[in-house]
């Protein structure tokens, strides 16, 4: 009769990868820095997805049952999903990764008085605690692998240290009178908060709140009065409001410019440098300093932008 012997470290480390599944691409690729070849990862949602009004499909379902590590965001991002959640993770092992933020970071909701601003990712400062987050998930979930995983997010969080550097480098060469950020919804309140923006969205914090006529008239009048040229539309959000804004204040005879197409809850194409974290908060610190008066490198941080990987 054959005895089982424990297993040892290296024969852990030469199990097959984690199966993971992660809700959005910014949380995809934190797990795919952090585990590096220990992980599979999955993202539900592509760029140009909106995850506020997100449900789950059926293949969805079937990944979420089968993987190893369920990770969403939490923080009533993913606000057509948590009863899901709330119910999966009775059964599979389920982390929402924002949920643990200290609330004294973390903005108030707009619609929701006991909620909080879920887009922390805008802020390389406060996506650096979620990657924390991410790596305690993937040690409780592959112990043996914890060296592999510290190892990793210690480099990942160097390049996040990096972009730090570049954003503020970059954004404070803005004129102060040009530091108005409007964009068709609210994500961008934490990037204003660390570098000195005032942020306006069409709609709040959420893509399923609506932008009344009164609302665009207040802010065709505050692009008139301020002298505002440039306004941004989003990847994953409709650019018919921020359209009816340009029209507006042409109609009060204000030139309104687009500044460029940032990306607030999606990341870029896939196999693309902007299809990673990194890329994507280097396209916006990069396109927000150009369009608003500043010099940036046309190619950002490390002249990848729009070059690929």
């Amino acid at each position: 009769m054959l005895l089982a012997l424990p297993m040892t470290a290296a024969q852990a480390l030469a199990e097959a990868p984690l199966k993971l599944v992660a809700t959005t691409g910014m949380i995809a690729d934190a797990a795919r820095q952090v585990g590096g070849a220990e992980v599979e990862v999955k993202a539900l949602m592509g760029p140009g997805v909106d995850p506020h009004a997100y449900r789950q499909t059926r293949s969805d379902i079937v990944a979420m049952t089968r993987a190893d590590l369920v990770l969403w965001h939490g923080l009533y991002l993913e606000a057509q999903m948590e009863d899901f959640f709330h119910d999966l993770e009775r059964k599979r092992t389920v982390v929402a990764v924002a949920e643990g933020l200290p609330k004294d970071l973390l903005r108030g909701h707009d619609d929701y008085a006991d909620k909080f601003d879920p887009h922390v990712w805008m802020t390389p400062a406060l996506w650096k605690l979620v990657v924390g987050e991410v790596q305690k998930a993937l040690t409780q979930a592959r112990p043996a692998a914890a060296e592999v995983f510290a190892a990793n997010a210690k480099a990942h969080l160097a390049d996040l240290d990096r972009l730090i550097a570049y954003g503020g480098d970059v954004l404070s060469k803005v004129p102060e009178n040009n530091r108005v950020l409007l964009t068709a919804h609210d994500a961008f309140g934490y990037f204003g908060r660390d570098y000195g923006f005032e942020v306006l969205g069409v709609q709040g914090i959420s893509t399923q709140s609506e932008a009344g006529l009164n609302r665009i008239g207040e802010l065709v009048n505050l692009l008139v009065s301020r002298d505002i040229k440039a306004v941004f539309v989003e990847s994953s959000v409709s650019d018919r409001s921020v359209r009816a804004l340009i029209e507006g204040a042409a109609a009060q005879g204000h030139v309104v410019s687009i500044g460029g197409e940032l990306f607030s809850d999606a990341m870029g194409a896939d196999g693309t440098y902007e299809g990673t974290y990194l890329g994507m908060l280097d396209h916006n610190m990069t396109t927000i300093a150009n369009a608003l008066g500043a010099e940036a490198p046309a190619r950002g941080m490390d002249g990848k932008l729009s070059a690929g990987l």
